[in-house]
């Protein structure tokens, strides 16, 4: 069996009570004393939550995130449509839409956050599709990662 991967038990069960109570208890349970372990890479690369719908995902990561200390850093999207003379589609149209393998309009990080590359980078030094890097430092237009999977 490979150690790298943590089994949950098969009768591992989060009752329903309601949607934000049941995401805190999902979470609780795949990252528990994620305060304590934050910075343990192991810890982080070893755990997933997997879903169905990005909008889940957003709300998911978007609750990890708030209990990762430190600061956080927002970048947002720079979206045009080309050849959009007549102003067909306006920027909080563009801003709005979450296309499948793209990040969003508005991107919030934190140092030590788990990432996952979207596009083939550079294959060769490992910086390929679903790559899995960790936050490690921020500029104003670029995030730097340690690759840790991939």
């Amino acid at each position: 069996m490979d150690e790298s991967f943590i089994r949950i038990p098969d009768d591992m069960t989060i009752p329903y009570i309601d949607k934000g109570k049941s995401k805190d208890a999902l979470i609780d349970a795949i990252f528990p004393s994620l305060q304590i372990n934050e910075a343990d890479l192991d810890y982080i690369i070893l755990r997933a939550i997997l879903s169905t719908k990005n909008k889940h995902v957003d709300e998911i990561k978007d609750q990890l995130i708030d209990k990762i200390s430190g600061d956080e850093k927002i970048y947002y999207s720079f979206d045009e449509a080309k050849d959009d003379k007549n102003n067909i589609y306006p920027l909080e149209f563009l801003n709005f839409l979450t296309i499948s393998g793209l990040p969003p309009h508005y991107l919030r990080l934190k140092i030590g956050c788990p990432i996952i590359l979207l596009q083939n980078i550079d294959p060769l030094n490992g910086l390929y599709n679903g790559s899995r890097l960790i936050c490690r430092g921020f500029q104003q237009n670029v995030i730097d990662a340690e690759i840790v999977v991939g």
